[in-house]
């Protein structure tokens, strides 16, 4: 028997999780290849996951009906039961006037549930055949899933008879009338259900998806590719715009701005998902093996040789200095976010605390405070910072696109002019945080490229407008001229506060910036080597907003593909077993995640669109790993300035609430944060409360060790 190797394609290949031989799985996967290839046509059409019914697409695949299906069955038997029961008992007791009615609804509705559950049950058992990317064994699902929808018909005429005439007030047994009514009410929730799913898994592009199927452009001539390519991109340009407005329809829809945002949103999401057939359990199931295999893949590294670089002593005061710093100015970056996040933080006593400042109107407190109409944002910021309001400057709470929130006040402590921008809050800010592309800056500085994220960009923009223009600073530092300039920020705030130091330090020279949580996606390769000199990132953990970018969404698009189109296992139980295990913990799956060159490509190409489109038919095709049509639309962006990063080092329980985690404080490349991490605390990682607490323990614990262990010099690492 040969032995499948893999082959050397010009990079480092992902590792392979513990790989049984050929033998064990070889012929599985040599079975799911001859599948996925056998299935791509069936009487000259294609198959997809993504079922088509009605002669349109959905998002729905002929495996997402094992869980449903499950529950209805469930209470359909149940419903059956007590039909069955309620008859026999109280049959004898239908002799009164209307009892005839009864006892024939109640037959006629036994005989239509009997063959519902089986119709049912039959469905559960197609459903969970086959894999995400077979879906040959399932291919009887569209037949019943008509029949299915066909008897909801007869069961609405029969539900809205029984409804009729429990209605006239039959004088029967109250009991039998209970249950009639009970068995009408089911029914009538089963149905509305199923209207809200079909609502929710309704493809707008459905009709053009299922008229040119993905991966089978063999009927098509070149230009006619190319034609039906840019259709369905200006398509699913228009369907994602109009989503966008409708989830953001209280942002005020005539803003120039607002435009243009909803526009580079649909952008964004049309250039990202429309070219893959996977439906959204599909994602789902991915992000599962994902997680699995990089805890596999940790597992599984033997314990290597570390090398320990001891840093210099003007490395380590360095680093112990700037985690001091960003200890004292992440508070100002929390105040930022007004009263939602200190109520947050401090749900049972938070809104007595600040209750006494909000809905005060003094002359003063106008005059310095815009946007709060109640002043509870203000009264938040001066619990959060501990300062008086005399060293408050201004505060804006004005909220649009582009538009982003802003504090300045004097830190006598730090010797300080503080501006602290607020992360994400609103719709608007998503608005800012999705205008993906890149523009250039004007800066008066020698750099070749001088590219960043357009919508922080733009929001920098306007608060460099507001400080300068509007001479906020100048009135800052007539107040306290010997001060130095200091902007820090969280999130999208942090992006905008590292935009800011660039835009400002021509002006300022000692202008510093600390950026809490920062997007990857924020600056080009000059301008963040550019950055080192005066902005330091803090990243906490997983914290996926660091590690998100355009560049980094594809990659992990492209992990999904690989490791669901390798996976030789039912969606069902990927989901369970994913669902246990970031729940619970236990042994990751050890499915295998990866094939030889070619199963990859036969296996993955049934789930490719518009890609597949390209590999035929697009003279813009390239056969670069990077599906990204407009490589100069989305380059490739950095995180702002130098990076350190509180690394984990143990366990604190599946998202950090049953034991102390360890923590090590150092200082990171900005690599180390090319890939996107799946795990539960992902998201956790990014809240300003968990990183303030962070912080927190982290510098408390380093000051003990100084102080009881002052010949080792500051521990680098913290419990936290």
């Amino acid at each position: 028997m040969r032995v499948l190797r893999p082959r050397a394609r010009g990079r480092l290949r992902e590792p392979l999780l513990k790989r049984a031989p050929a033998r064990s799985w070889g012929p599985v996967r040599r079975r799911s290849q001859k599948g996925a290839c056998d299935l791509r046509r069936r009487g000259g059409r294609c198959t997809m996951p993504g079922m088509v019914l009605f002669g349109r697409r959905w998002s729905l695949a002929s495996d997402d009906l094992v869980f449903p299906g499950s529950f209805e069955l469930f209470l359909r038997v149940l419903s059956w039961i007590a039909s069955l029961t309620l008859y026999l008992v109280h049959r004898r007791q239908l002799d009164c006037p209307g009892g005839v009615l009864l006892s024939t609804y109640l037959i006629v509705l036994l005989i239509l549930l009997a063959v519902i559950i089986c119709i049912v049950l039959a469905m559960v058992c197609v459903s969970v055949r086959g894999t995400i990317c077979n879906p040959g064994p399932r291919k009887s699902m569209a037949k019943l899933l008509y029949v299915r929808l066909a008897l909801f018909l007869p069961e609405m005429v029969w539900a809205s008879l029984g409804a009729f005439w429990v209605a006239k007030g039959i004088q029967c047994d109250k009991t039998v009338v209970i249950g009639i009514i009970t068995t009408v009410i089911v029914s009538w929730i089963v149905m509305a259900a199923t209207m809200v799913t079909i609502i929710f898994v309704f493809d707008p592009l459905g009709g053009k998806m299922s008229s040119h199927p993905p991966g089978c452009p063999e009927h098509l001539d070149s230009n006619n590719s190319s034609r039906l390519l840019t259709g369905l991109k200006t398509a699913a340009k228009s369907v994602w715009e109009t989503r966008v407005m409708v989830c953001c329809c209280c942002v005020e829809q005539d803003d120039n701005n607002a435009r243009v945002a909803f526009s580079s949103a649909a952008d964004l999401f049309s250039t990202y998902f429309s070219d893959t057939d996977l439906v959204p359990s599909d994602i789902a199931a991915g992000f599962t093996l994902l997680h699995q295999q990089q805890d596999n893949i940790n597992n599984s590294l033997e314990p290597r040789e570390v090398v320990t670089h001891f840093p210099g002593q003007s490395q380590e005061a360095d680093l112990d200095a700037e985690v001091e710093n960003c200890h004292h100015y992440m508070p100002f970056a929390a105040a930022a976010y007004g009263w939602p996040l200190y109520i947050y933080r401090n749900p049972f006593t938070g809104l007595c605390r600040i209750g006494g400042g909000c809905c005060r109107s003094t002359e003063i407190e106008y005059d310095a405070v815009e946007g709060d109409q109640h002043h509870c944002h203000f009264a938040s910021i001066l619990k959060t910072t501990g300062l008086q309001y005399r060293d408050f400057i201004h505060i804006s709470f004005h909220d649009k696109v582009y538009e982003l929130p802003f504090i300045v006040v004097l830190d006598h402590r730090k010797e300080a002019v503080v501006v602290a921008v607020r992360g994400t809050m609103s719709l608007q800010d998503v608005l800012t945080d999705l205008s993906a592309e890149s523009e250039n800056l004007e800066l008066d500085i020698e750099l070749r490229d001088c590219m960043a994220h357009k919508g922080i960009a733009q929001a920098a923009r306007y608060i460099y407008r507001r400080l300068v223009s509007d001479g906020i600073l100048s009135q800052a530092f007539s107040v306290a001229p010997e001060y130095r300039l200091v902007l820090v920020g969280h999130s999208l705030g942090a992006g905008a506060a590292a935009l800011l130091a660039i835009m400002l330090r021509g002006a300022y020279p000692q202008v510093r910036a600390y950026a809490f949580s920062p997007p990857r996606g924020l600056l080009s390769k000059s301008l963040y080597e550019y950055s080192k000199d005066f902005i330091v990132s803090l990243i906490l953990g997983m914290d996926v907003i660091p590690r998100l970018s355009v560049t980094n969404m594809e990659d992990l698009k492209r992990r999904i593909l690989r490791v669901i189109a390798n996976c030789n296992k039912p969606k069902y139980k990927i989901l369970l077993h994913g669902c246990w295990y970031g729940l619970f913990g236990g042994s990751p799956d050890n499915s295998p995640t990866e094939l030889d060159e070619g199963n990859q490509r036969a296996l993955t190409q049934p789930l490719l669109g518009e890609q597949s489109l390209l590999t035929r038919g697009s003279p813009g095709y390239s056969s670069s790993d990077s599906p990204l049509d407009s490589p100069t639309k989305y380059p490739h962006l950095y995180p702002p300035g130098r990076i350190i990063h509180l690394e984990e080092e143990s366990g604190s329980g599946r998202f950090g609430c049953c034991s102390a985690a360890h923590y090590r404080a150092r200082w990171a490349h900005e690599a180390e944060f090319g890939k996107i991490l799946i795990g539960p605390k992902m998201l956790t990682d990014h809240l300003p409360n968990i990183l303030n607490q962070a912080l927190d323990r982290v510098v408390a614990d380093r000051t003990a060790c100084v102080v009881s262990c002052p010949g080792q010099g500051g521990s680098h690492t913290a419990v936290v």
